[in-house]
C-alpha cells in the first residue's frame, strides 16, 4: 500500500502530541538527578514541582508547558518517500487540529500587524530545515521552543584570534545575564560556524540531542564538561531560585569557518525542553521513536 495524505497527517499528528506532553526520557532523567543531587531546600522544591508537572502532564495528556512553543521540523526526507510536496501541509494541518483542540497555545503572531491566525501557523512558521537522504523514509524531528528559553539567544562574530577565548566567555555572560528568564535548569546549544545564520541553526539543533550525552570528540567534550561546571558554579539554580544546578548540560557543535571568521551562537533549552522523533515510511508505517517519561500506574 502506498502513504495516503492522512496517515503522513496522523504521524505529524501524533508527533507534535507526543511533544507537547509528554517529557522526552533523557531530560527527565537529568531533571531527575539534578533533584537528587540538590541541597537547597528551596531549589529542591522547585525540582519537585517539576517533576509532579511532567507526571500530571503524562498523566492527563495535558502540554508539560503553558507556553507550548514556536514549532521547529527538522526533516530528513528520503529521495524516493512520495508526497513530498505534502509534507507541510500535513504538518500545519496537524498543527491546526491541536491548536483547536487545546493541546496548543496559539503562538504565532505577525510582528508588524499583530494579528494571531490562531492555529500555529504563518510566515515561514512553522520553521522547517529539510535535508534530502537515501531511501524511501522520513525522519522528523520536532521541537516546541518556548519564548522564555528563545530570548537569550546570543550571536557573536568574534574575530578568529580570540575565538576561543570570546566563545568562553560568551555562555558563561549569556546565562549570567538573562537568569532566571530561560526557565532553569536549561539545556545550552553552541556553535562555532562562518556564519550567523550556520552556527545559530546548530546550537538549535543540539538541542535534539541525548540531553545526557557527552560529545564523542575528546576535545568537544572536555570544554562541555568545563562550560557546564562555569555555568553551574554561577548558582541561579531552578526558576533562579539558587542551587547546584543551572544546566543540566553543554552541548557544543561545529562547521567549518571561514578564515576571517569565527561565529559564537549560543542558544538554551528550557526545564521543559521539548522534542520528539518520528519515523514514517512509503507505506505509511509510522512510529514515534523517541523515548518519553512513562508514568506510573495507579
Amino acid at each position: 500500500m502506498a502513504l495516503t495524505y492522512s496517515q503522513l497527517m496522523d504521524f505529524f499528528y501524533n508527533l507534535i502530541l507526543t511533544g507537547a506532553t509528554r517529557m522526552p526520557l533523557d531530560v527527565y532523567n537529568a531533571l531527575k538527578k539534578a533533584y537528587d543531587e540538590e541541597e537547597n531546600p528551596v531549589a529542591k522544591k522547585q525540582f519537585e514541582a517539576i517533576l509532579k508537572n511532567i507526571d500530571l502532564a503524562a498523566k492527563m495528556t495535558r502540554p508539560i508547558c503553558q507556553d507550548t512553543g514556536t514549532p521547529y521540523f527538522f526533516i530528513e526526507v528520503g529521495e524516493e518517500f512520495p508526497l513530498k510536496t505534502k509534507i507541510k501541509q500535513a504538518a500545519e494541518e496537524a498543527l491546526a487540529k491541536l491548536t483547536k483542540q487545546g493541546y496548543l497555545r496559539p503562538n504565532s503572531v505577525d510582528p508588524f500587524y499583530f494579528k494571531n491566525p490562531g492555529n500555529n501557523a504563518g510566515r515561514y512558521i512553522p520553521w522547517y530545515h529539510f535535508e534530502i537522504v537515501e531511501g524511501d523514509k522520513m525522519d522528523v524531528w520536532y521541537m516546541a521552543k518556548g519564548g522564555g528559553s528563545e530570548a537569550p539567544s546570543t550571536l557573536v562574530m568574534s574575530t578568529p584570534l580570540k575565538g576561543f577565548e570570546n566563545l568562553k566567555r560568551t555562555v558563561v555572560e549569556t546565562i549570567a545575564k538573562y537568569g532566571a528568564m530561560p526557565c532553569p535548569p536549561v539545556i545550552v546549544g553552541v556553535a562555532v560556524a562562518a556564519g550567523a545564520d550556520i552556527a545559530l541553526t546548530l546550537a538549535k539543533k543540539t538541542l535534539l540531542w541525548d540531553t545526557t550525552a557527552r560529545n564523542p570528540d575528546p576535545k568537544l567534550a572536555k570544554l562541555e564538561e568545563a562550560l557546564l561546571k562555569a555555568v553551574n558554579e554561577l548558582e541561579i539554580g531552578p526558576h533562579g531560585f539558587g542551587g547546584k544546578t543551572t544546566a543540566l548540560n553543554v552541548h557544543i557543535d561545529y562547521a567549518f569557518r571561514h578564515p576571517a571568521t569565527f561565529a559564537i551562537a549560543v542558544v538554551t533549552g528550557c526545564w521543559a525542553t521539548r522534542k520528539s522523533h518520528g519515523v514514517i515510511d512509503s507505506t505509511g508505517e509510522w512510529a514515534i521513536v523517541s523515548k518519553h517519561y512513562e508514568p506510573e500506574e495507579g
